[in-house]
């Protein structure tokens, strides 16, 4: 091991034992893909990259020597398409494993790399292509996402297609490309301030934003998997999620391989617990994280007790609040503490228990010391301990990790970084010993009686009674309140739809809360609307309930 990421940070640490200080070293011509990646290759090559597996029993194994030359190739590829610095290319390759040799050839050559999810329709991509001017599509054959491709229309920057599965006609093999390309790769010069990545992040009304970021984020990654993934340079990290979403920036990519340790991959269409329990036992992984929505199915559908997880050393949480429910019960089956943390799209992780640490379920832990990060009220004011106000980070000067900006939309830019602070839009509090508390978006807050209502808080309440499998809070509109409060809830197994059952739910979080905050409306479903990481969607809730 060569603990490469030494070279670009500095730590202090507590009497504890816990990160207090961190300092982060940034060099101007800084390149991941050079200088992490290949410095790997070079001087350690057979240390283990990337361990993939699918759901029909293939599976492949990639070293870091294995990792540089496949991205030598690729790049060469690509500049003998045209493609070069500054060009924008969609990369939608799912959990194939040459999304992770592809994005490195692109960071190669300096081409801004634009992960997206496989589930694009027609406008989406004439949105995308448009928005950032593409120029070349990388596509997996397979749900539609080609077919999408071809047929949209207006999009004159897109001058190529490359398909992984093909062929198909006016698409270029992207397999047989990077087979013919040569190896050697003389380094392209950059700089740390130059464009690398992009993501596409969707709010609740308008087109998603484009988040940029130069070649500082991926640094700004290290303490993610050092400090919070608690990551084994000698054993496997899984972080559940597409390659479309900017979680696998933060679980699948930069903070690991800085770390030197080794990424697993499971390359499936649909979760399912069981599935994921069989190759973590099976392929060894050290740790893990996911969405709470994952840890419960994990103990509510997958059968624990008929796997062994005896090499799981760490577990962690993030994407959405953990109900205290969860962490007990995961703690109880495998003796391991969720240990949660939370970013945007925009950060890294800027809120967390870090490795040490004594987590409180419920709260998503303290701030990085990688960020300045305060809770301040509708007057720019930090908020004292116990009084909710919004997560904000300090912006001036950037940190690395946080975005540039909002590629193209200076007003988008302006409306989340003012006053020296990026702000995030999420609400909590923080208690007398640095905690912070989870409330929720400024969007999900409901306003009932005058009262401002968390969802999570009631989520958690809901978690704790026998028929709840699990819910969403929402707000309704009301003539008379403003909003009520509404809950959708999925039942367990054994328990039936029934106004008794309701009523029954709404003592007990009159119980359990201040009465205030039961759920007036409730309604019963079979499924709740989700992301493809897991998270719950309120806002196609409310949409409905809107109509």
């Amino acid at each position: 091991m060569r603990n490469i990421h030494l070279r670009y940070v500095e730590e202090k640490y507590g009497k504890d034992g816990v990160l207090s200080e961190y300092k982060m070293k940034c060099p101007e011509d800084f390149n991941f893909a050079y200088d992490v990646v290949d410095d790997i290759g070079t001087n350690d090559p057979e240390r283990r990259a990337l361990v993939w597996c699918d759901v029909h029993g293939n599976d492949k194994t990639l070293t870091f020597g294995e990792m540089m030359r496949y991205s030598n190739k690729a790049a060469n590829y690509f500049l003998s398409l045209g493609i070069k610095k500054g060009d924008a290319v969609l990369v939608v390759l799912k959990n194939n494993y040459q999304f992770w040799y592809v994005l490195m050839a692109l960071h190669k050559i300096g081409a801004l790399g634009i992960p997206a999810t496989f589930m694009l329709k027609k406008h989406d991509v004439e949105y995308r292509v448009n928005a950032a001017s593409v120029k070349a599509a990388i596509c997996i054959s397979g749900d539609g996402l080609p077919e999408a491709v071809d047929a949209a229309e207006n999009i004159p920057t897109l001058e190529h297609k490359i398909i992984l599965g093909g062929p198909r006609e006016g698409w270029h093999d992207l397999e047989k490309g990077i087979e013919n390309a040569s190896d050697s790769l003389a380094r392209i010069p950059s700089k740390i301030t130059d464009p690398m990545l992009m993501y596409f992040s969707s709010g609740t009304t308008g087109h998603p934003k484009m988040v940029l970021y130069d070649h500082t984020y991926s640094i700004g990654h290290i303490s993610t998997a050092k400090h919070w993934h608690d990551v084994d340079p000698d054993g496997l990290h899984l972080t559940i999620a597409d390659t479309g979403w900017a979680k696998v920036a933060w679980g699948k990519l930069y903070g690991q391989w800085f770390m030197e340790a080794g990424v697993f991959v499971y390359d499936y269409d649909r979760f399912v617990p069981d599935d994921v329990l069989r190759v973590i036992s099976k392929y060894k992984v050290t740790t893990l994280c996911c969405p709470p929505t994952m840890f419960r199915m994990f103990l509510n559908d997958g059968n624990l007790k008929d796997h062994d997880l005896s090499c799981l050393k760490h577990a962690t949480i993030a994407g959405e609040a953990l109900n205290p429910d969860v962490y007990y019960k995961w703690l109880d089956a495998t003796g391991l503490k969720l240990m949660e943390g939370y970013g945007q799209t925009e950060t890294t992780l800027t809120v967390c228990n870090t490795k040490g640490m004594i987590p409180r379920p419920g709260s998503m832990g303290k701030p990085s010391p990688q960020y300045r990060v305060d809770i301040i009220d509708a007057e720019g004011k930090s908020c004292p301990a116990g009084v909710t106000g919004e997560i904000v980070v300090g912006a001036e000067p950037r940190t690395p990790g946080l975005m540039v900006c909002y590629y193209r939309d200076p007003e988008k830019t302006a409306e989340t970084v003012y006053g020296g602070w990026h702000h995030t839009g999420d609400i909590a509090w923080m208690d007398e010993d640095g905690y912070v508390w989870y409330v929720g978006r400024n969007d999900d807050i409901i306003k009932s009686s005058g009262y401002r209502i968390g969802p999570f808080e009631i989520e958690s309440v809901l978690a704790n009674h026998p028929a709840v499998k699990e819910s969403a809070v929402t707000g309704v509109p009301d003539d008379v309140r403003g909003q009520l409060v509404k809950a959708t809830i999925v039942l367990r197994d054994g328990y039936e739809a029934s106004d008794k059952l309701k009523k029954d739910i709404q003592d007990f979080v009159k119980r359990e809360t201040a009465p205030y905050k039961y759920p007036r409306v409730v309604e019963f479903v079979k499924i709740l609307p989700k992301t493809l990481s897991g998270k719950i969607r309120r806002v196609e809730i409310r949409n409905s309930d809107n109509k």
